[in-house]
């Protein structure tokens, strides 16, 4: 975040809740919208679904000195919305069905989107959505289209058709200890392919102008995202495989056990200038 506050070339997916464009602490000029079921922007600004959104956009495009942690404002943020705003009083991990998010990842692919951020949930499952889902999933892969995945707040031991991909990166919360949250599901796939990231106590913009401070995998995930902007921002020649695999290697812990490593943005950005020495 010293070198750099990202490029508008590199362009992030955020499949989430709709933002609040209005929100004076987003570089809202960056920000452009996939229109979905429902707008990009925010119409209900106390529905979890836009608190959710905002949250997440605040972490990857706030604007830096604001209270965000804001890693990639000047990076392009595609907002696609998949949650419905709807009034909640309990704050959980927004949900999807797998056939609503494999259009929602389709279409920011067609649209130019670099990676993506899925800090979402699968509800609903069917076999045949199940396949649409992994068909997705492939297609971003041959496209180059790196995602970034919450691994879920159930505490559970398991892989879902998200996590289990080859080509997803899972990511797991971890508190200010730097250790794993026990609300953070882990699994084989999470500890082999997957990355650790700040999960505890994480605030960024709220939509009643006042921040919001959040726990869990969806907080995580933004900070692996932008992570992946600034390498690419700073490596723009970069393949998404040398990026991905930069981003895996920044940890010198072996993928032995369900519990992925803490994510380490300066050893990433080193392991990537390596990879190009090599080219």
């Amino acid at each position: 975040m010293e070198r750099t506050e990202g490029s508008p070339e590199i362009i992030i997916g955020l499949i989430d809740g709709p933002v609040a464009m209005d929100h004076p602490d987003l570089t809202t000029e960056n920000i452009r919208e996939i229109p979905g079921l429902w707008s990009g922007a925010c119409t209900l600004t106390n529905s979890l679904a836009c608190m959710h959104g905002t949250f997440v956009a605040g972490i990857l495009s706030a604007k830096r000195g604001s209270d965000a942690p804001a890693i990639c404002p000047n990076c392009t943020l595609l907002v696609r919305p998949i949650f419905t705003e709807t009034s909640s009083g309990n704050w959980q991990m927004p949900s999807a069905t797998p056939k609503e998010l494999a259009l929602a990842i389709a279409d920011c692919i067609d649209a130019g989107a670099y990676l993506l951020n899925l800090s979402v949930a699968l509800i609903q499952s069917s076999t045949q959505a199940e396949r649409e889902l992994q068909e997705v999933l492939d297609y971003a892969a041959r496209c180059g289209v790196i995602l970034v995945a919450a691994a879920g707040n159930q505490g559970s031991l398991g892989s879902t058709s998200i996590t289990q991909h080859p080509w997803v990166i899972p990511v797991v919360a971890y508190d200010l200890h730097g250790r794993p949250i026990g609300q953070s599901n882990m699994g084989a796939s999470i500890g082999r392919r997957g990355l650790g990231a700040p999960g505890e106590a994480i605030t960024s913009l709220g939509t009643n102008g006042h921040p919001l401070t959040l726990n869990g995998t969806s907080a995580a995930a933004p900070f692996v995202t932008g992570i992946i902007a600034l390498l690419w921002s700073e490596s723009p020649s970069a393949s998404a495989a040398e990026v991905k695999f930069a981003v895996a290697q920044s940890s010198s812990q072996k993928r032995t056990t369900v519990i992925p490593p803490l994510a380490d943005a300066w050893a990433a950005h080193q392991a990537l200038i390596k990879v190009h020495a090599n080219r």
